[in-house]
């Protein structure tokens, strides 16, 4: 059976949706500003900060694994059901829901990296209207690059698989945006 584009799509973006639920839980839970360390170390490059206070080890500690459980969980559903999504053994699925989410979490930084080299403060919008624009549009599609490239690690995405997420995946994104902002996570909804 040939794999559909739009079942692995929908297969990679619902882990993601639940994973990116438990780490919103997670992110809510006063334990979790436990593992409030920067990745960066608070090290600088030209005199900036590289990633600035935003991106710590905080991110990484259940996206991963929830995004994996997740991925596992509905892609062996997805199977039995017949889906024609890809057929991985259940380490596979695993696997593949541990990297795409480590993708996504790492597709990130580049991004933070030119908004500490430009000055933009952790957490706010580019002072310029179209690196305001410019910024949205990295925010919703970075993290979704990203976890494409942690996918290819153990499967072959399409190009309309990849397409799928690309349309499918930024306003999930956003609606985690803004559900972090009101549990009072980030400082914006944007």
């Amino acid at each position: 059976m040939a794999l559909s584009p739009l079942a692995c799509a929908g297969l990679l973006v619902g882990s993601f949706v639940l994973g990116g639920a438990a780490q919103s839980a997670w992110f809510a839970h006063p334990l979790s500003k436990r593992f409030t360390r920067p990745l960066d170390g608070g090290r600088t490059f030209r005199g900036r900060r590289i990633f600035g206070d935003n991106k710590t080890t905080r991110g990484f500690v259940v996206i991963v694994p929830a995004t994996a459980l997740a991925m596992a969980g509905l892609g062996t559903a997805a199977l039995r059901l017949g889906l024609a999504v890809w057929p991985l053994s259940l380490p596979g699925l695993f696997l593949l829901g541990a990297v795409s989410a480590l993708g996504l979490m790492l597709g990130e930084l580049p991004n933070s990296f030119v908004k500490r080299q430009l000055d933009v403060e952790p957490g706010a919008p580019p002072k310029h209207r179209v690196g305001r624009v410019i910024s949205a549009v990295a925010d919703r599609l970075d993290s979704v690059v990203g976890a494409l490239v942690g996918a290819s690690l153990v499967v072959e995405p399409s190009w309309r698989m990849a397409l799928y997420c690309l349309l499918i995946g930024p306003p999930i994104h956003g609606l985690f945006s803004v559900l972090l902002w009101v549990l009072g996570v980030k400082k914006r909804a944007g």
